[in-house]
């Protein structure tokens, strides 16, 4: 495993690099028609999930000083609800885009450095037992892209394909 500069790091480094083989897992054999199926019109569809969980990794990016900007932003930044009115990009343009910002968000994840982290980062939640740090706001991009795989792997199953299958590739280094 390649080690962070900080420490603070250890725990999140192997949750990222889980977290791209597991995103590439879930989504193995999904069909583009499929990625925008929707349950009983309440759910969001796969491609949704898919935007993002890559909103998250830009925004890993951006806090820690990559310029990189998600084409797609207007359709998934902060969460932004599901409009079925507009064109969705497809789940392959959203794979390349997985491919081309995580290498550099990993890259970024060991290179920064403890004061880097401890820095504020106003996030307006207001809540007493979290810190708005940059730490922090890695910590909950994780933790959403854990969520937003779930979801993936449910819908994957409602949609009739078999369960995730955890076939690591060993190649990937992020």
């Amino acid at each position: 495993m390649d080690t962070p500069k900080s420490k603070k790091l250890e725990i999140i480094i192997p949750a990222f690099r889980g977290h791209s083989q597991s995103f590439l897992m879930v989504l193995d054999g999904i069909s583009e028609e499929d990625a925008l199926k929707r349950i009983e019109g309440r759910t969001n569809h796969i491609v949704w999930m898919v935007g993002n969980f890559l909103d998250m990794r830009y925004a890993m990016g951006g806090i820690l000083g990559l310029n990189e900007e998600f084409p797609y932003k207007d359709l998934f930044f902060q969460g932004k609800a599901l409009d079925e009115n507009l064109k969705y990009p497809t789940l392959q343009q959203l794979k390349e885009e997985f491919h081309k910002i995580s290498p550099l968000v990993y890259q970024k994840l060991l290179e920064v450095s403890d004061e880097e982290l401890e820095k504020a980062f106003p996030m307006g939640m207001n809540i007493d037992f979290f810190p708005e740090t940059v730490l922090s706001f890695i910590g909950m991009c994780i933790g959403r892209e854990d969520y937003l795989s779930g979801q993936i792997g449910l819908m994957r199953r409602i949609l009739g394909y078999e369960g995730m299958k955890y076939d690591f590739d060993k190649d990937l280094k992020y």
